[in-house]
């Protein structure tokens, strides 16, 4: 069994597997307008993880596709369902992923976890900035949301250096602009 990842599974998938992939799936664009309060959101401060809400036939969406074998495929499918199904408000379907590999030959048969409008932790669209602005306040208990969306950037930028994620890269602007006013202060920092 293949599981496609575009979020935080590209760097922590928390589960076993055999071998991985990267590559991308067609058809979805990844947005940050799914809602959490769990993994790095909370109550009082709803974090926006990424989702693929958009079904666009022109659109990639980029990530790592897990193969699992053996006991690993109970094992991670148990997994995944409690913490993108049951926690997370996501779901599965059945896609076609495309390898990054050149030699690569057919596309292989992926389960990813997709945040539709119809969920309740559904939040919709909204401006880069809002988004960044929000992702600055909200932490959960896999960690700051800041570190959510910077290590996919990074991970963009590393791995899928040909992709384009405007969408991705804006909201990351939009944070890095906003972050040096959180820690403005008219004081000189004193030499120790």
């Amino acid at each position: 069994v293949w599981i496609f990842g575009y979020g935080s599974l590209v760097w922590r998938p928390g589960f076993e597997f055999t071998s991985r992939k990267v590559g991308f799936i067609r058809g979805y664009s990844r947005r940050f307008w799914q809602g959490d309060t769990f993994h790095r959101g909370s109550e009082k401060m709803v974090q926006h993880p990424v989702t693929t809400p958009l079904f666009d036939f022109q659109a990639c969406t980029w990530g790592v596709a897990y193969e699992v074998r053996g006991e690993q495929i109970a094992a991670s499918l148990e997994y995944l369902n409690m913490r993108e199904a049951v926690l997370g408000g996501y779901d599965t379907k059945l896609v076609k992923f495309h390898p990054q590999e050149k030699d690569a030959e057919e596309p292989i048969l992926a389960l990813v976890y997709i945040a539709t409008p119809q969920n309740p932790s559904y939040l919709g669209p909204a401006s880069e900035e809002d988004i960044a602005a929000q992702i600055i306040v909200s932490s959960g208990c896999a960690g700051h949301n800041i570190e959510y969306l910077l290590r996919l950037a990074d991970f963009m930028r590393y791995f899928c250096p040909q992709a384009e994620d405007k969408h991705l890269f804006s909201i990351e602007e939009a944070l890095i602009s906003i972050l040096p006013c959180l820690y403005y202060t008219e004081e000189p920092l004193e030499e120790t």
